[in-house]
């Protein structure tokens, strides 16, 4: 059996003991603000990035990884004895991660390294890896990955919302008077990953309300369910808690999202992926 080893990106937010246990190269991808770079690193990290952007007052820019941040994973992975390498990156209706990623195994000749965009990210992302993982572990074969990577993202939803609309100001997906007149009447936002990129799907009047519209579009046969927050986990544990009452077979996950995402949402965001059965 080939010796194979993974490749992934920083916003799947996956765990540092899971990454460290299957010998996975984090690729982190970046933020700038206020002129500080901020590679993006694994939960549990976050805290100080989350404090200095709620008292910036500015947005910060995201930074791809370069070419050469994938071929230097790649050259550690094959000094470490790797036959091929199986690379998994964010949708590249968000980012320019995956092109990256390509370019740098093109840049790998005679080496067997195959790239696959998960057209998904954070939670969904999370739960393709590790079930590339296991399939790997198994003996699988990387179109067989591809295939599965392929039918988990098509039976997934992601769905978010904010606690205030200052971090959808200031990343300029609205208006200063958009952003005041949603602030008076308490209208938060529902963003979805739709078709591999994060799009507006509903408005409602405060966050309790959108909260219960996230939860209600889970469906009936839900096989994963990630809770993920910015800065506010004991909500997100409640969510939990309530999700785990009603679907008791279901795995059920709280993560934080980093800086990538999390900017767009700000501090208080919080949202469900869930994976469930077509």
């Amino acid at each position: 059996m080939k010796k194979t080893y993974i490749v992934i990106d920083s916003t799947s937010y996956a765990e540092a003991e899971f990454i460290e246990k299957h010998g996975i190269e984090v690729v982190p991808l970046s933020v700038e603000l206020g002129g500080e770079v901020f590679k993006e690193g694994l939960p549990g990290t976050y805290g100080e990035y989350y404090e200095k952007l709620k008292a910036s007052g500015e947005f910060p820019t995201t930074s791809q990884p370069a070419v050469g941040d994938f071929q230097q994973a790649y050259e550690r992975l094959f000094e470490r004895g790797a036959d091929r390498i199986l690379v998994i990156t964010f949708s590249s209706g968000l980012s320019g991660t995956n092109n990256s990623a390509k370019l740098a195994a093109d840049l790998m000749e005679g080496r067997e390294i195959k790239v696959i965009d998960s057209f998904t990210a954070a939670g969904i992302y999370r739960y393709i890896v590790e079930k590339s993982v296991e399939l790997l572990e198994s003996g699988a074969e990387l179109e067989d990955i591809e295939s599965e990577v392929k039918r988990i993202r098509d039976s997934s939803n992601i769905d978010l919302t904010v606690d205030t609309l200052e971090y959808l100001k200031r990343g300029g997906r609205l208006t200063n008077i958009q952003a005041m007149v949603g602030s008076l009447l308490s209208i938060k936002p529902v963003v979805s990953l739709l078709e591999g990129r994060l799009l507006g799907n509903g408005k409602f009047r405060g966050k309790k309300k959108a909260l219960k519209e996230i939860v209600d579009r889970i469906p009936e046969n839900p096989v994963h369910i990630t809770v993920h927050h910015v800065q506010c986990l004991e909500e997100a544990r409640k969510i939990a808690d309530e999700l785990a009452e009603k679907y008791i077979d279901t795995e059920i996950v709280i993560s934080e999202l980093g800086p990538v995402i999390g900017s767009h949402l700000g501090p208080g965001g919080i949202g469900v992926c869930t994976v469930y059965k077509k």
